[in-house]
């Protein structure tokens, strides 16, 4: 049966379907709404599933405040044509509107709040049969506090990042810390927030790579003594390669070889422990000061700390908690 324009545009403001999409669903359910709303449901249904094996990469990332109460989520898709798509973005906000007007903590409470003629996630559904995209929602996060602030870097949906103040200062100050946040992406507020876990595994790092400095060092001096230059012979490939080329003989590796199993050996089973110890200390510390954001340079004067700034803005001003959120991998 044919179907009018009025039909068409009504299924749309339902569904956020396209309006071929609307005709041939009102068209296949003879005009009935709620049969052509199902046909509509069924189809996002069979493209999440068909492309359930791909890799939503893309997207619009979010954060809205209310209050004292902030939330980011990230709706993804596969391609950038689509994450740019005005009803996409539509979408994404009416998402971020319901969970924060909700105070939802988690994002299947998220998922299932109602949309529409379903709950979100069916609504997520449905938009992926409209564009044949697998899409999904993610990154979900919120956080709470005296003062909370919410930065969208760029304003280009990729990147989000939220900040809670112990104290309300001039919003700027909490601006200008959630663009460090979003710049620096710091692991966690301070050391004491850092798992012990990710400090053992740090530690260990830093043991090992001092030990096989330490140990490289020692070879470097040994063969540059023996008048071998050691970039000359640092690999397999490059001992054939220069020797190709002339600039070192075959007697020559040989003797590099030697030198380098035996001032390894030698060096490795002499490492002074307290000042491996000492320098492993002192990985750690810079890995504190780039990670943990109170202690990060603040981005805007690299001479103080971010805990230092806030000290200048207002006495006993802090950062309470952070958020940050992003589709790029970095």
């Amino acid at each position: 049966m044919a179907v009018t324009l009025a039909e068409i545009n009504k299924l749309r403001q339902k569904t956020q379907a396209g309006l071929m999409d609307c005709k041939k669903a009102l068209t296949e359910a003879n005009g009935d709404m709620d049969a052509a709303i199902e046909i509509l449901r069924k189809k996002g249904q069979a493209v999440a599933a068909k492309r359930s094996d791909r890799d939503a990469a893309e997207g619009c990332v979010l954060a809205k405040v209310d209050g004292k109460f902030a939330a980011i989520i990230a709706l993804k898709c596969e391609t950038d044509f689509v994450a740019k798509n005005a009803d996409f973005v539509a979408l994404a906000n009416a998402i971020i509107d319901a969970a924060v007007a909700n105070r939802c903590q988690t994002l299947d409470e998220v998922k299932a709040l109602p949309m529409g003629n379903g709950t979100i996630a069916d609504a997520v559904v449905e938009r992926s049969g409209v564009t044949g995209e697998k899409m999904e929602l993610d990154g979900y996060c919120t956080i709470e506090g005296e003062q909370v602030i919410a930065y969208n870097h760029m304003n280009g949906n990729f990147l989000c990042a939220l900040v809670a103040l112990n104290k309300e200062v001039d919003p700027q100050v909490g601006k200008n810390i959630a663009m460090q946040v979003a710049a620096m992406s710091p692991v966690a507020l301070n050391q004491q927030a850092v798992p012990q876990s990710v400090i053992d595994e740090e530690i260990k790092v830093a043991i090992e790579k001092t030990k096989q400095e330490q140990v490289q060092k020692a070879v470097e001096a040994a063969l540059k003594k023996a008048g071998i230059n050691p970039a000359h012979v640092d690999s397999e490939d490059h001992m054939e390669s220069n020797m190709g080329k002339g600039w070192i003989t075959a007697e020559d590796v040989a003797r590099a070889k030697e030198i380098i199993a035996t001032v390894s050996a030698e060096k490795a089973a002499n490492l002074p422990e307290q000042m491996i110890q000492n320098i492993a200390k002192g990985r750690l510390n810079k890995f504190f000061k780039e990670s943990c954001l109170m202690e990060q340079a603040y981005i805007d004067d690299s001479k103080i700390s971010v805990t230092q700034y806030l000290e200048s803005v207002e006495k006993g001003l802090t950062v309470s908690d952070f958020k940050r959120f992003t589709l790029r991998a970095e």
